[in-house]
């Protein structure tokens, strides 16, 4: 026959089984001395989040997270600016016309890019215009396909317009400016890649423009 639990407040020893003294609605509850492992790792634990707590809140030791995102944020906007200058370093109205104008993958690519970003602006035909029922309804952009570039026509004005967007100078298209394309929505070879392709579209505004030696 089994021995009876004893009572108390709570086991001392180990191995020791408790039949706590306290009673509800005929609940009774048993109590045991816990493992020392356990025992171990709750106080550890405890002592962890106490180190940690304070090193967070009341050192730099430990970043928060706002530190971590604004780190990676200045990262990024760093390479975006090294891959514009890496870009513009080799980048030239000649380069643009008899390197990546003539190069059917880089135009490919600027057009896809066009089609997505700036078609809502300029219409995917590049006229700027939209028909709704038999009416002609003008975009917020500027034709492209009509050899009239109202702040220069050289084939880096043009990238320069799509990276930078409308000049501080400008009073916009129907009160509405171009706002940057590069680095928020494009990366600087993109930007090339869509004025690579505007290039093509209008062959005859850029034939003199000699190739490099």
């Amino acid at each position: 026959m089994s021995q009876e639990p004893k009572r108390g407040h709570f086991a001392k020893e180990k191995g020791e089984i408790i039949l706590r003294e306290h009673e509800y609605d005929g609940i009774q509850e048993y109590d045991q001395k816990l493992p020392n492992w356990w025992l171990f790792t709750f106080y550890a634990a405890i002592v962890w989040f106490v180190g940690h707590w304070f090193l967070y809140y009341n050192t730099n030791v430990i970043k928060s997270d706002r530190q971590l995102v604004t780190e990676s944020m200045l990262e990024v906007q760093a390479m975006k600016d090294a891959e514009l200058e890496k870009t513009l370093a080799s980048l030239s109205d000649s380069v643009l016309v008899h390197e990546w104008a003539t190069n059917p993958t880089i135009v490919a690519a600027g057009e896809a890019t066009f089609q997505q970003i700036c078609s809502a602006c300029h219409a995917a035909d590049l006229s700027a215009t939209m028909i709704a029922g038999n009416t002609t309804v003008p975009l917020p952009g500027l034709p492209l396909n009509d050899g009239v570039w109202k702040f220069g026509g050289k084939p880096m004005d043009i990238f320069k317009m799509i990276n930078e967007g409308s000049p501080a100078e400008s009073d916009g298209n129907n009160g509405v400016k171009m706002q940057p394309k590069g680095g928020a929505s494009l990366t600087s070879k993109q930007v090339a890649e869509v004025a690579a392709y505007l290039i093509t579209k209008l062959p005859e505004e850029f034939k003199d423009i000699p190739a490099a030696e």
